[in-house]
């Protein structure tokens, strides 16, 4: 959206003149929060997992997706289905971070999980994943809901490359909200 109407103000000088003054407050609201010039970087996160803060390089799978029911009668009078929004699916959330000399904490995360007893040890967490600004506070707020980690995986060793070690951990979780920073 903006203020791209062209008209012949020749002919239509009062037009031309609501167009144009109806646009001067996106133009000062604009020059005047350079923030919302430019899209979000994605480069400053963190995450607070059950308030204990852990960073990692890249995470993926912050997606929402509605399933959809299709249903069509036989004596509907046109030949196509009808369409209505069903059950909501949330996508598993990839977290990566380099290992540590003595840091196996993703694995013993993990450990926790494999009978699926939840006793005196809570392994269902809520985490929360924060885009930060240029101050390290929030503008969105990710929250999965029930998370517990499904799968750790390490990269693979080669002796001809000069990278990081690099580990995975999968979590899966019970919903996904997004919280927005207060403006």
């Amino acid at each position: 959206m903006g203020c791209r109407i062209f008209i012949n103000p020749i002919f239509d000088q009062k037009l031309a003149r609501i167009i144009f003054l109806s646009c001067l407050p996106k133009i000062s609201i604009m020059a005047t929060d350079p923030k919302k010039n430019y899209p979000l970087p994605k480069f400053h996160f963190e995450v607070d997992w059950g308030g204990t803060r852990i960073g990692f390089t890249e995470i993926s799978g912050l997606d929402f997706e509605t399933e959809v029911i299709e249903y069509r009668e036989g004596s509907y009078k046109s030949y196509n289905k009808t369409k209505q929004p069903g059950l909501t699916k949330y996508s598993n959330i990839t977290l990566k971070r380099g290992v540590f000399f003595g840091d196996f904490e993703f694995y013993q995360l993990w450990k926790k999980t494999t009978l699926f007893q939840e006793g005196a040890a809570q392994f269902r967490r809520d985490v929360a994943i924060k885009l930060l600004d240029e101050e390290h506070k929030p503008i969105i707020t990710w929250i999965a809901a029930n998370a517990w980690p499904c799968k750790v995986q390490y990269g693979s060793l080669n002796a001809g490359e000069n990278e990081i070690l690099i580990e995975t951990m999968e979590l899966v979780h019970e919903g996904l909200t997004i919280i927005e920073a207060a403006k």
